[in-house]
């Protein structure tokens, strides 16, 4: 076994990157050793493209970029879309009925394009400005495919960093919103919790695992290694062949640990964790 014979996948947020959500330079110059000596990396994100764009000259990949928490691969270069799992529910009657039973939530679609929501949102505008992501009104949207209908608790700051915190209260309105929304939509969708004040819907069976063991598949690899902090990438390091969390993620007891994601958790399962692996199989 070598270093061609593994895929590696990370998640984003508060894994690849420190929790003001800018990379840490060791992450990257690990990237790019273990791409030297023959291994496959990834990024396996729940965020879209659109959110993702601004990382795409930051971040050193080799292989198509799974997003919107494997509901689409694509190849960050061409753009050139390796599959995808479009929502096979109409996602504007679900818009109504969560805006019914949940008026004060700020709801959106996403696309390959662009970030829609229903009404004006001048925080959540101001959330989409700042990460580099284009957005506009739903009825503004033209006949592209949705991959992602998104649920957040409030904005009061433009930043990813202020949805991973939150009063109890807020957290525990959300932990229902999410129960009723399980229930609601049954094996209809997949619903994960992508951050404590976030909650994503996707077409039924996308998950960060299915989405890297089809990626492992296409790419003829034999090892399946990912790193994950947060609910969303349980999935993925459930089944994955080896996973590995950040010290300072909300999975530390499940999972074997690295360093805290701001020094460079990605970097230490390279460094670290892979060569051990491969020591397991001479």
């Amino acid at each position: 076994m070598t270093y061609a014979d593994i895929l590696l996948t990370a998640d984003f947020d508060r894994t690849l990157t420190a929790p003001d959500s800018t990379v840490p330079a060791r992450n990257c110059q690990a990237i790019l050793d273990f791409m030297a000596r023959g291994g496959t990396f990834t990024v396996n994100t729940g965020r879209s493209l659109p959110m993702y764009r601004p990382y795409i000259s930051q971040v050193p990949v080799n292989a198509p970029l799974l997003l919107y928490n494997g509901s689409a691969a694509i190849e960050p270069d061409t753009g050139k879309l390796l599959f995808s799992h479009v929502l096979d529910f109409d996602p504007q009657v679900l818009l109504r009925d969560v805006l019914a039973r949940y008026p004060e939530q700020v709801i959106e679609l996403q696309g390959f394009q662009a970030h829609y929501t229903i009404r004006h949102q001048p925080m959540w505008e101001a959330y989409c400005r700042e990460n580099g992501c284009t957005y506009g009104r739903i009825q503004e949207a033209a006949q592209e495919p949705f991959l992602k209908f998104t649920l957040y608790e409030r904005f009061w700051a433009p930043t990813v960093a202020h949805l991973f915190t939150g009063s109890p209260e807020a957290l525990a309105h959300m932990d229902r919103v999410e129960q009723e929304l399980k229930q609601l939509l049954g094996d209809r969708a997949a619903v994960y919790r992508a951050a404590p004040r976030i909650i994503d819907i996707h077409a039924a069976g996308v998950s960060k695992a299915a989405a890297a063991r089809e990626l492992q598949r296409r790419l003829g690899k034999k090892l399946l290694i990912c790193v994950g902090d947060g609910e969303n990438d349980l999935p993925m390091l459930e089944g994955a062949d080896y996973a590995f969390c950040p010290a300072d993620s909300v999975l530390t007891d499940r999972f074997p640990n690295v360093c805290a994601c701001a020094q460079g958790a990605v970097a230490d399962v390279i460094y670290e964790k892979i060569p051990q692996i491969l020591a397991q199989y001479p």
